[in-house]
């Protein structure tokens, strides 16, 4: 079996190429010619390499010549406008289907990783189910929501949906803030710190994805991929402080403080076109009650669960952050 896998290059989808080529998987990559590829250099020398990009229509049939599965990894977590959100979640996943469409039925599985946010807040005494009607409230949410929409109303080929709690994890750029506030002994509690949040480590992610390649259980499928238990942002922070053993003094932070932050960081990001990840949007994310879901269809339906509980995976990320200079 030979799987495309875009969004090679970036956090979670290294992970996934990691985990692959770990198991001997024949593994093509598209990549666009500017990519950053330091996250996927170990892998370069006997990865295929398929230059395209999801704008592309024409690289992307090229790049599905002999490919049995598709990894859709690829997507604008961070943009500098608004409408790239769209562009790219929506448009280019839409550009995938239609390309593996026209491939005469090669593709046997199309993986498609979504996000939570597509799906609803909620807490941890109704936490969010696959089959619960989904409200995102951001944008981001939105446009990941409307790409499953493509791939539920086009797609011909057998097709999963996975939908990632908030991801953490080496070469992780977003939760790297928490790391550094908490390395210089200072725990931002946003909110009080008591948001109740699924997260899960990349690693899981990869093995979860790994779960539904030859599953035909898995076809047709949403799933949620968390760690079984939820955790707050100050248990978080708190088993950051642990792994590398410092102390922090707590400093609480109004959700209300964090609006004009928002708006400076939208101004720098307009003037440098460099996204960051404090935005309104983002906000409107944190104002939530909670982003809590269930586990429970994929451990009944394929007998998988996350298995790093949240200490050993924030120590590892710890160890990488610290090995790697970014710590």
């Amino acid at each position: 079996m030979r799987i495309l896998l875009t969004g090679a290059n970036g956090f979670v989808g290294s992970h996934i190429l990691d985990r692959l080529c770990a198991g001997g998987c024949a593994v093509s990559a598209l990549l666009r010619p500017t990519s950053r590829i330091d996250f996927i250099a170990e892998h370069l020398p006997h990865l295929d390499v398929r230059p395209g990009a999801l704008s592309d229509p024409d690289s992307l049939q090229r790049a599905l010549q002999g490919v049995d599965c598709v990894i859709h990894c690829a997507g604008k977590t961070k943009v500098v406008r608004t409408a790239e959100y769209y562009e790219v979640n929506e448009t280019g996943t839409r550009n995938l289907v239609c390309a593996i469409n026209g491939a005469g039925g090669s593709v046997k599985h199309f993986i498609h990783i979504s996000s939570l946010a597509a799906n609803h807040p909620a807490g941890p005494d109704a936490p969010a189910l696959e089959s619960d009607a989904p409200q995102p409230v951001s944008e981001y949410g939105k446009s990941k929501l409307r790409a499953e929409l493509a791939v539920r109303e086009i797609c011909q080929a057998p097709f999963t949906i996975l939908r990632p709690a908030a991801v953490y994890g080496p070469r992780d750029a977003d939760f790297l803030s928490i790391f550094q506030a908490v390395r210089w002994h200072v725990a931002p509690l946003i909110g009080g710190g008591r948001m109740p949040l699924s997260v899960i480590y990349a690693g899981d992610v990869a093995e979860a994805v790994v779960a539904c390649v030859e599953n035909p259980a898995a076809y047709g499928k949403t799933y949620h991929l968390a760690a079984p238990e939820p955790c707050t942002t100050r248990e978080f922070m708190r088993e950051a402080a642990a792994a590398m053993n410092v102390r922090t003094l707590s400093l609480p932070v109004p959700l209300a403080a964090l609006y004009p932050l928002c708006l400076a960081q939208e101004l720098l990001t307009r003037i440098t076109g460099k996204p960051g990840i404090l935005t309104r949007q983002k906000l409107t994310e944190m104002k939530a009650c909670g982003w809590v879901c269930s586990t429970e269809l994929m451990r009944r339906d394929l007998h998988f669960s996350a298995a790093a509980p949240l200490r050993e995976g924030i120590a590892r990320t710890v160890d990488w952050y610290e090995q790697n200079g970014w710590l």
